[in-house]
């Protein structure tokens, strides 16, 4: 069952794919929920920059691969534009150096075409909530990689970021958070959100490479 749209409207997705036919099962399969709603589909990396604003995408579905560029590389400059988008790489392959890529420029996940509508569907949502999307047999490897990272200390987290940090640590979803802490889905989501930005993070996969690395996890 789809859950609440965290915007209390459909989440809106600008989809980002120069294969007609992947771009045409993707928006047929996305349509079909009546909590997504496809708000543009282009073909290019230019593109994608020129119509972020005018489309106002919740999320973007990024292709890896386009013909005037990487995805990936894109994401920085779609987050400069829209700093609350959320960017979802599509990719063919993966490999914990491109899922790696996706997590250091602020990318919200990278999933794969092979894998089932359903689980786009599911990750869309999982994204639009403010959560972090990847494989799970690349994870740790991704982890490995951004724990090289120059991190903050994070010796200003109050308890209740220390709690959610952990949480964020067992690999918890934001709503299981909110949950685990007796929260509102709002308020877990900002103490998520204030752990990210007291370690120096982009991303939550990232709050926890940081927080291995510091020895912040228990």
């Amino acid at each position: 069952m789809p859950s609440s749209p965290p915007y209390g409207r459909p989440i809106r997705i600008l989809l980002v794919e120069d294969h007609d036919m992947v771009a045409e099962a993707i928006c047929l399969a996305l349509e079909r929920s009546p909590d997504l709603q496809i708000v543009g589909h282009v073909t290019s990396v230019a593109s994608a920059l020129a119509d972020a604003r005018r489309c106002e995408p919740d999320v973007v579905l990024m292709d890896r691969r386009l013909p005037d560029g990487d995805g990936v590389t894109a994401i920085a400059d779609l987050l400069a534009l829209m700093p609350d988008l959320r960017v979802l790489v599509l990719t063919g392959e993966g490999s914990a150096s491109v899922a790696a890529r996706v997590a250091e420029t602020g990318g919200a996940g990278l999933i794969l075409k092979a894998r089932g509508l359903s689980e786009l569907e599911d990750a869309v949502r999982r994204v639009a909530a403010g959560e972090v999307v990847f494989s799970q047999d690349l994870l740790g490897d991704v982890l490995g990689r951004l724990a090289g990272r120059t991190p903050n200390l994070g010796a200003n987290l109050t308890p209740r970021e220390r709690e959610a940090l952990q949480l964020l640590g067992q690999g918890r979803t934001t709503t299981e958070i909110s949950d685990q802490l007796g929260v509102a889905l709002n308020t877990g989501r900002n103490h998520v959100q204030r752990v990210l930005q007291k370690l120096g993070a982009r991303s939550q996969l990232e709050a926890v490479a940081i927080a291995r690395r510091e020895g912040l996890l228990t």
